[in-house]
């Protein structure tokens, strides 16, 4: 062991733009962390090459030995193969086939397993965040998509086969949106921050008059997912109305997420949920009123994400710390 007297892993989150690594301790802790771009154009074995030697160099510098390391963990977007840490498809990083797990113990000779990012922030956030103590818990992420994660008894849930719980692809709604996935109607076509971009420019559009052209200074292309808030806040009818709709799709779709898994907490992340107790409010108020057997039966509660941009990389570590 290394002077510290602890051992470490190193926690991985892979992004299409860029990848964060971390070494966390036994605590859930992190002790040093580092960023290096993605430029996932290049060939895989380039990325990975980056990022093994990024992670080994990181641990030298923070006094560590490969002995010190349990192993890494990596959380990357896509459909994964966990059990043979192969990323089969991501659309993010434009990846096939990407025998990820065996590439990056070519420069970080340590256990290596590979999940879904969206399941390493789910577990993050259970191992020390908003989940923290509960054995149950399901994570959704709204940003670009709808990204998920479920954990039960304590560890990651994907299903029997890669593939599974891919909570933002449940139906909700039934205005023939088109989702990425090919299907019509998801709920990352109705409540990912995208989709109330999408809303909020169409509104503006019909509406000239209203406060979300001011907000955005009448260029619709500036449109983020705080500007139909900060309408509703002053009182625009039009931000007001986006706001109403896109509570009542996440809601649908967190209620039924309650009804299938009945978790001790849902966990909401992504930069939407900066909104706090504006958005959780009424999502427990919905929660409280249609959950199934609600009168006699435990409701869970939804709670915004404590650790941020940082779950991913304490779930990745999580996945050989645990």
């Amino acid at each position: 062991m290394s002077e510290t007297g602890k051992q470490v892993a190193v926690g991985i989150d892979l992004g299409g733009t860029a990848v964060k690594i971390g070494i966390v301790n036994a605590s859930y802790e992190i002790l040093a962390q580092t960023s290096i771009p993605t430029n996932a154009e290049r060939p895989y074995d380039a990325v990975i090459a980056d990022i093994g030697k990024t992670a080994a160099a990181l641990l030298a510098e923070n006094g560590f030995t490969v002995a010190d390391c349990a192993g890494a963990g990596v959380g990357s977007p896509g459909t994964i193969d966990s059990q043979n840490g192969v990323v089969l498809y991501s659309n993010n990083i434009r990846w096939d086939n990407v025998p990820l797990a065996a590439e990056l113990q070519k420069y970080l000779p340590v256990p290596v397993r590979v999940q879904n990012d969206a399941n390493c922030a789910a577990l993050g956030e259970v191992l020390c965040g908003a989940a923290k103590g509960c054995q149950n818990a399901v994570f959704l992420t709204l940003g670009t998509g709808v990204g998920g994660g479920i954990v039960i008894n304590g560890k990651i849930f994907e299903g029997g086969h890669p593939g599974g719980a891919e909570l933002g692809h449940v139906k909700c709604g039934s205005e023939k949106r088109r989702c990425t996935c090919g299907r019509f109607d998801c709920l990352e076509t109705y409540a990912s921050a995208t989709a109330l971009i999408h809303d909020a420019k169409q509104m503006a559009a019909a509406h000239p008059d209203s406060l979300l052209w001011e907000l955005c200074g009448g260029d619709l292309e500036r449109m983020n997912a705080k500007i139909p808030f900060d309408a509703a806040d002053a009182g625009d009818s039009c931000g007001k109305v986006l706001v109403d709709n896109y509570i009542q799709y996440l809601a649908d779709g967190i209620t039924d997420l309650a009804n299938i898994f009945r978790p001790d907490k849902i966990v909401l992340g992504g930069g939407v949920c900066a909104q706090g107790e504006k958005l959780t409010d009424p999502l427990n108020r919905y929660l409280r009123e249609n959950c199934f057997g609600s009168t006699v039966a435990y409701v869970p509660k939804a709670v915004i994400a404590e650790n941020g941009n940082q779950a991913g990389m304490i779930g990745a570590a999580g996945l050989v710390l645990q």
